[in-house]
C-alpha cells in the first residue's frame, strides 16, 4: 500500500487541508475497509476496479441502489461522519482525495450545505475524472495531482471565503477541538450567535459538532500510533471530564471502545505501514 499527502498551495490553505494519494491492491476477492469519523470533509476521486458501499448505507444516504453493493461514482463526497462507514473494493484501487475543512467544502463547490455522510453530487468537477483517469492509467500521479490543484486554484479565485470562519477554524484546530464555543467566537472576533449562524450555514454543522469530531480524531490517532497510551492522562490532556467521558465519546463515533480500538491497532500495525491510519481513517 502506498499513501502520500501533499500540502496545498498557499492560496488554498484557507479551504483545503491537504491533497492525498493512495494506492492499494485488495486482490481478487471483494474486501471491506472502514472509515472512521474525523474533523474533515473529503472529495474522493477513485480509479481502478471501483469503490462500493453496502446497500443499507447507500439507502440511508439517498444513493441510488440496485443490488447488495452499490458502485460509487467518481468523485463522491464524504462529509463529516458521525459513525464509521464501510466501503468495499477488489483488485487495484487508487484514490486522489481532497481533504477540506468542513466549513469551506460546500462554498468551494457552490453546493447547499447539509449534514451529509457519503454523498453523490452533481457538479462540473465530475468532468475532471476522465482527464485524471488518463493520467493514472499511465502512472502519471504527479500530473494528475497538478491538474486537481489547478482546478481548485481556479475555483478558489472565483469565490469569497468568510474570514470569520477561517479565524474560527484556525482556533479550533490549534486547540484540537477543546475550545468552548465562546472561546472560538472570541478568536473569530464575533458573537456566539453570529458565529453559530454562519458556521451552520457553511458546514451544515454546529461549532460543537465539529469540535467534538476534532477532539475524537486526536484520541483516534493517538491510540492508533501509541495503543498503550494511558486513557486517563489522554482524557485530561484533551479536556474530557474524565476517562469515562472520553470512552463514551469514542464509542459514539467509532462504534467501539478505546481499548478494543487499541487492540486492533496493535494487530493492524503488524500487517500495514504507519500510514494505514491515513487511508482507512482508523
Amino acid at each position: 500500500m502506498q499513501h502520500q499527502e501533499f500540502e496545498p498551495p498557499e492560496a488554498l490553505r484557507d479551504t483545503i487541508k491537504c491533497f492525498w494519494y493512495n494506492n492499494r491492491d485488495f486482490g481478487e476477492t471483494v474486501t471491506s475497509f472502514e472509515v472512521v469519523p474525523d474533523g474533515y470533509a473529503e472529495i474522493i476521486f477513485h480509479f481502478g476496479s471501483g469503490c462500493y458501499i453496502a446497500f443499507d448505507q447507500a439507502q440511508a444516504d439517498n444513493i441510488p441502489h440496485n443490488g447488495k453493493l452499490q458502485a460509487l461514482p467518481s468523485p463522491f463526497m464524504m462529509g463529516l461522519l458521525n459513525q464509521p462507514v464501510v466501503f468495499y473494493a477488489k483488485n487495484r484501487l487508487e484514490i486522489i482525495g481532497i481533504r477540506c475543512f468542513p466549513w469551506t467544502v460546500f462554498d468551494l463547490l457552490g453546493l447547499p450545505s447539509g449534514k451529509v455522510g457519503v454523498h453523490v453530487f452533481e457538479h462540473p468537477i465530475t468532468q475532471l475524472h476522465s482527464t485524471l483517469d488518463n493520467w493514472m492509467k499511465v502512472g502519471k500521479i504527479a500530473e494528475a495531482l497538478a491538474q486537481v490543484k489547478a482546478y481548485f486554484l481556479e475555483t478558489r479565485s472565483r469565490i469569497a471565503m468568510d474570514s470569520m470562519l477561517f479565524k474560527a477554524g484556525v482556533a479550533m484546530q490549534k486547540a484540537n477541538g477543546t475550545l468552548p464555543v465562546s472561546g472560538v467566537a472570541a478568536a473569530a472576533h464575533a458573537t456566539v450567535r453570529t458565529l453559530e449562524r454562519n458556521f451552520k450555514r457553511s458546514s451544515g454543522h454546529t461549532v460543537k459538532d465539529v469540535s467534538a469530531l476534532m477532539r475524537f480524531e486526536q484520541v483516534r490517532n493517538r491510540l492508533w500510533h501509541y495503543p498503550d497510551t494511558n486513557l486517563a492522562g489522554l482524557a485530561l490532556e484533551l479536556g474530557y471530564t474524565d476517562q469515562s467521558h472520553l470512552s463514551r465519546e469514542f464509542k459514539r463515533y467509532s462504534g467501539t471502545t478505546p481499548g478494543a480500538f487499541a487492540r486492533k491497532a496493535r494487530k493492524g500495525k503488524q500487517a500495514v505501514s504507519k500510514d494505514f491510519v491515513a487511508f482507512v481513517q482508523a
